[in-house]
């Protein structure tokens, strides 16, 4: 792609927050997601060897992926962060889990985000997670760039792989970078925007105007691999529209890279088109006004937070994606929920599990903040303004379990561990109204198997879990407070709270539900709660 457009030079008359792309990758489980993350950091300078995700034994783990369950197992379970600089332009990366089971901790990911990138295995084009992912990001008006990864194996036909794009996600595609055969007849890459002709390696082999002109030279065209690839591309040129990043940026369009994260083929041309095409930072949308990210007063709100990235200081990060104005280290903010005042003295930027001291950051940048349960996901941070960040919901939990304390000298123990855990969002913990028993809602079995081997290692409490025999949870309110409270008054077994005091109705199945439904007209069962 042409650097003219994307040169610090050119970047010199933008506000500071007009530098930062922050953006987040998504992606179904094994399409590539971590290891596209760690060529990304490599191709921008951030660091030197890229790690590879597989093979753990014998390498380096990757920088993203820190917890040592995902180390052992290969997969993102948590989001993490990485904030580095290239070209003049501060990004911010989140890598997201793959795995459907922590789909609320990517969900929460992606409102912090202003663009994602959504990779697709060349062998298997769209699967589940990733439309799941896509339908959140559609909903957001999230403008996605599409890599298209593993070119270098065998898989879907480039046009196969564009119809299946426009086709299941209802989405305008625009091939950018073109494949030259795959698997083991992979000859190269198209730039179609930086009109260049790629090796494999990524020496440029031809350089055009027009890549009719390219399509046209003989010298290719006496190779069958390259005469296919001109054949395919010329039918994708004529049945799909060219790139154009207003139809981008409305979400409409999603321009479409072939590569390999693994051979960093098209990573650079990749990184570029974040650079060049990705906005900067948007609206947040918020009560009572969207904030926009030229007000002068700082506003930033918590996505995440993580407990233990540290595990030999028991520390807790709230991560804030800050919305805008310039924060200062050392400036006092406000926490719209509780109503008070924090000084923030020691904010961090991320790298992956490292981080280094933040004295400024704008509107677009991640900033880790240390606290000691002050801050929850869903808080609005600002200088005053009673404003508040809106769209980060709870869902409702789809597999409900008891607790069983093994040693119970640690009761204390796992009380603090269930609640760091339930900020976090691990899991979310719930307190039974009759009887002293805590129980955990997840949404798949996965998130159960990650809570019990934190809590164990990291806080050093042995713990199972007990079927319950509860199906579903839901969130209850009524406007009419008497009639809620005759409602829990009458149902105080199968009831519970959640970590903020909500009353929360668990049902034996879906009958259960309705029955309750009908029972109590006036009351509302909510499968979602938007956080405090």
């Amino acid at each position: 792609m042409t650097a003219a457009t994307a040169t610090a030079t050119a970047r010199t008359g933008l506000a500071p927050y007009q530098t930062r792309r922050t953006f987040a990758i998504i992606s179904h489980p094994d399409a590539g997601k971590t290891t596209l993350t760690e060529k990304l950091l490599a191709a921008s300078g951030a660091i030197q060897q890229a790690g590879a995700v597989r093979g753990r034994a014998s390498m380096r783990a990757t920088r993203s992926d820190w917890m040592e369950i995902e180390q052992q197992r290969g997969i993102s379970i948590t989001s993490s962060v990485m904030t580095f600089e290239h070209d003049g332009l501060t990004f911010n990366l989140l890598d997201t889990p793959g795995h459907s089971d922590f789909s609320e901790d990517t969900y929460r990911t992606l409102t912090a985000v202003d663009a994602a990138i959504m990779v697709i295995d060349m062998a298997k084009g769209i699967e589940s997670q990733t439309l799941k992912l896509f339908e959140v990001c559609r909903l957001r008006d999230i403008p996605i760039i599409t890599f298209v990864n593993k070119v270098d194996r065998e898989g879907l036909g480039a046009l196969e792989i564009l119809d299946t794009v426009a086709d299941t996600l209802a989405l305008d595609v625009s091939p950018v970078v073109w494949p030259v055969g795959q698997g083991v007849d992979f000859k190269g890459t198209i730039d179609l925007i930086g009109k260049r002709l790629l090796s494999p390696s990524g020496e440029v082999l031809e350089t055009f105007e027009d890549v009719e002109d390219l399509m046209l030279d003989e010298t290719y065209l006496a190779d069958p691999v390259f005469a296919s690839a001109f054949e395919m591309l010329d039918l994708a040129l004529s049945g799909y529209p060219a790139f154009d990043r207003a139809t981008y940026l409305e979400g409409h369009l999603t321009p479409v890279i072939f590569g390999s994260a693994l051979k960093s083929i098209s990573v650079a041309e990749l990184l570029m088109a974040l650079g060049t095409w990705a906005p900067e930072p948007r609206p947040q949308p918020a009560e009572p006004n969207p904030i926009q990210p030229s007000d002068n007063k700082v506003s930033g709100f918590v996505f995440k937070v993580q407990a233990n990235m540290n595990a030999n200081h028991r520390d807790r990060i709230a991560f804030v994606r800050l919305s805008s104005g310039t924060f200062k280290r050392g400036m006092r903010l406000k926490n719209v929920r509780s109503g008070k005042d924090m000084a923030v003295t020691n904010p961090m930027f991320f790298f992956g599990q490292s981080r280094e001291l933040a004295e400024e950051a704008v509107a677009g940048d991640i900033v880790g903040i240390p606290n000691h349960g002050t801050l929850s996901v869903g808080d609005t941070l600002t200088e005053g303004a009673a404003i508040k960040v809106t769209g980060i919901p709870n869902f409702a939990p789809e597999i409900i379990r008891r607790v069983r304390l093994t040693d119970p000298i640690k009761a204390k123990q796992l009380a603090k561990a269930l609640s760091d855990l339930a900020e976090e969002g691990v899991a979310q913990v719930f307190r039974r109204m009759i009887g002293a028993d805590w129980l955990v809602g997840v949404v798949g079995q996965l998130q159960l198997e990650v809570l019990q081997s934190r809590i164990e290692k990291e806080y050093g409490v042995p713990i199972a879990f007990e079927s319950v025999g509860y199906e579903l949870a839901r969130w209850v309110a009524a406007e009419d407070k008497a009639e809620l409270k005759k409602f829990i008054d009458a149902n105080r077994s199968t009831l519970a709270e959640d970590k903020d005091g909500n009353p929360i109705y668990l049902a034996q199945s879906n009958w259960w539900l309705t029955r309750m439904q009908q029972d109590y007209p006036k009351v509302e069962f909510f499968a979602t709660r938007e956080r405090a």
